[in-house]
């Protein structure tokens, strides 16, 4: 087998279009995008995409403020030629950066989930 697709649920769909697309650099594939789901491409790996939470089931619909996901069961790894560029990136975008005992970090997307960032 195979990764296919990666897909994040998510309860603020456009904040969340808005970093991955704005801030990581994903580009939406708009021949796919429909009102709850956006589809991104990926520079050689599987598709990533983005799929709203209905309004009842997401307290709401109020996009949540968690802490940082460390214990989340899936994290998305992206890689980059510039480290450095891509953490200024984030940092600018208002990203939280968690440095790791062993030299690495990662990033924490709007919603709490833990993305890394390796080149």
């Amino acid at each position: 087998m195979r990764l296919d697709q990666a897909m994040l649920f998510v309860v603020d769909l456009e904040r969340m279009t808005a970093f991955y697309r704005d801030v990581v650099g994903l580009r939406p594939i708009e021949a796919t995008r429909l009102q709850d789901w956006v589809e991104f491409e990926t520079q050689g790996g599987a598709p990533f995409a983005l799929h709203a939470i209905p309004a009842h089931i997401a307290s709401g619909g109020k996009a949540p403020s968690p802490p940082p996901r460390e214990q989340a069961s899936c994290k998305l790894i992206f890689a980059t030629r510039d480290l450095a560029a891509a953490r200024a990136r984030l940092e600018a975008a208002g990203a939280a950066i968690l440095d790791r005992p062993w030299g690495g970090w990662d990033a924490v997307d709007p919603e709490g989930n833990v993305i890394g960032v390796r080149s």
